[in-house]
């Protein structure tokens, strides 16, 4: 699949002055993330974000907010809504550590780890569906939708079907 929705920064021409940039998908871009959050449909998609190089820390941060329209199917009704994401993050990257140094550090589950800068660049739009990736509900449902479960049965019938009743009758 074909990259429709991108934009690379190359990170050796970023001075250390914070950097703004705002991204906005069109309806082929929408239909691009669409697959690849694999939703039903992405209505919109946009993302503001700021990008502070520290050269001494070795360190990049990406700042933003991304927020997404997206069309789902409730796990309840099995209706379609539409949903509103609007993440706020904070992404470091280390702009000396490889891939394969991050692969030898050990470290705890709570601990930060930083990205990897991969061929010198980064892509602020993959950062930004990243984002609205993390967010999406696994199980979505309209607002004020429970689930109830109602047996078609009754409490003795239900009793009844019990394999483990079986054995305890076994068992007398």
């Amino acid at each position: 699949m074909q990259n429709l929705f991108s934009y690379p920064l190359d990170v050796d021409e970023l001075g250390s002055a914070l950097r703004r940039y705002k991204l906005k998908a069109g309806p082929d871009e929408l239909a691009y993330i669409k697959e690849v959050l694999k939703v039903d449909d992405v209505k919109s998609f946009e993302s503001q974000m700021e990008v502070k190089l520290y050269k001494s820390a070795h360190r990049l941060e990406v700042r933003g907010v991304a927020k997404a329209d997206i069309e789902l199917t409730s796990v309840i009704s099995l209706e379609k809504f539409v949903k509103t994401y609007a993440p706020e993050f904070t992404v470091i990257f280390d702009t000396q550590m490889t891939l394969q140094e991050l692969r030898e550090i050990e470290f705890d589950f709570e601990d930060d780890v930083p990205d990897v800068i991969i061929n010198g660049k980064i892509d602020l739009a993959e950062i930004a569906m990243e984002q609205i990736a993390l967010v999406i509900d696994d199980f979505p449902r309209k607002d004020g939708e429970v689930f109830e479960f109602k047996s078609e049965f009754d409490e003795e019938t239900t009793q009844a079907m019990n394999p483990f009743a079986a054995l305890a009758k076994l068992k007398k």
